[in-house]
């Protein structure tokens, strides 16, 4: 029995099986196993190669990769936003491979793939999907592009092709510590009351990707999905306004026109927010910030990792910091390593 038989078949026991307390272990199992299929199907063994036109090295501050169906107009967005020129045509598959480019944006170099034109069946490896998915899962953002001239099922066809592979739009990363370890067996913890997760379940679902030595450490109430585990409307300029408005509504959504350069600093405001960036200045000791320049990093980021962004051996020779801005309760504050950086900091960096 080939491995799509075999999705087959779960399916059709997940979908028969009654979804109550008494089935949860069972149906765990069963997803577990559905998931192995499923990377199996899109990452073969052997030594095949990637893929011609796939392989792209990521640099800049942000990988975003653009998802759509054929002919959604992605290498029109591509080439408005990055003056990267990819083919353009009135017909579907323009594009076979991945097409970067970057734009700068608040001081931010991001990285921009153009991939080519997913198709229903892409998670079970249709067309170019094994390829496409391998790309979308470096990305820190997937950009999802939709035609408004089109059925409105577009969404939700794209979005169940990209979590049957485990790639779930809109949603943060569950906080789980997972580590594959040489011995020991598997170390589970939660530090808080899981809702379907236990240990048994979690040790029987790893067992099943031969991983018997591993810890785990789940600080949120999870669901089974989750432990095995922005949207862009093109073409506004040919609805109507009623139309775009309702679409505009619509959660993590922008409404753009690539043709008629309709919306796009939204878009790249949108593309900024949801990759949770932030931009922070330096300063010299006795010398004005250097506000020509910044550091890219992520929300949460602290002056630790502001020092390795600067130079990997600053840390060994830190002292204290000064911060001006909104992080700071004066101006400026002494602080250490731990304190938690704001957009638009400034900061110096004091050594021994």
């Amino acid at each position: 029995m080939g491995i799509l038989e075999k999705i087959a078949d779960i399916e059709r026991e997940i979908s028969k099986t009654q979804k109550n307390k008494a089935t949860e272990y069972h149906l765990g199992l069963l997803k577990g196993k559905l998931a192995r299929y499923r990377a199996e199907l899109l990452e073969p063994k052997g030594s095949a190669a990637k893929g011609e036109g796939f392989d792209v090295l990521k640099s800049g501050d942000a990988r975003v990769v653009l998802i759509g169906f054929p002919s959604v107009g992605k290498s029109t967005l591509l080439s408005k936003l990055t003056g990267t020129k990819s083919e353009v045509a009135n017909y579907e598959f323009t594009t076979l491979t991945c097409i970067p480019g970057k734009f700068m944006y608040k001081g931010a170099n991001i990285q921009l793939l153009d991939l080519p034109g997913i198709i229903q069946g892409a998670s079970e490896g249709k067309g170019r999907g094994r390829q496409v998915i391998a790309v979308a899962r470096t990305a820190d953002m997937v950009l999802m592009m939709l035609d408004s001239t089109k059925s409105h099922s577009q969404r939700e066809l794209l979005e169940k092709e990209l979590e049957t592979v485990g790639i779930r739009l809109n949603k943060k990363t569950p906080d789980i510590y997972y580590k594959v370890k040489k011995g020991g067996g598997i170390s589970y913890n939660a530090v808080v009351k899981q809702s379907q997760l236990t240990e048994r379940l979690v040790a029987d679902i790893l067992q099943q990707y031969k991983v018997f030595n591993a810890e785990v450490l789940v600080r949120q109430d999870v669901t089974i999905d989750e432990f095995i585990d922005v949207v862009a409307y093109n073409k506004i300029d040919e609805v109507t306004i009623e139309e775009v408005d309702k679409i505009a509504r619509e959660d993590h959504t922008v409404v753009i026109s690539a043709e008629e350069d309709l919306n796009m600093e939204v878009l790249k405001d949108s593309i900024w927010e949801h990759l949770n960036l932030l931009r922070v200045y330096t300063k010299k000791h006795g010398e004005y910030p250097d506000f020509s320049e910044g550091l890219i990093l992520r929300n949460g980021a602290t002056i630790e990792t502001a020092c390795h962004s600067i130079h990997r051996s600053l840390v060994n020779d830190f002292k204290y910091g000064l911060v001006w801005g909104t992080s700071s309760k004066h101006n400026p504050q002494r602080v250490g390593l731990s304190h938690a950086l704001e957009n638009e900091d400034v900061i110096q960096i004091v050594k021994k």
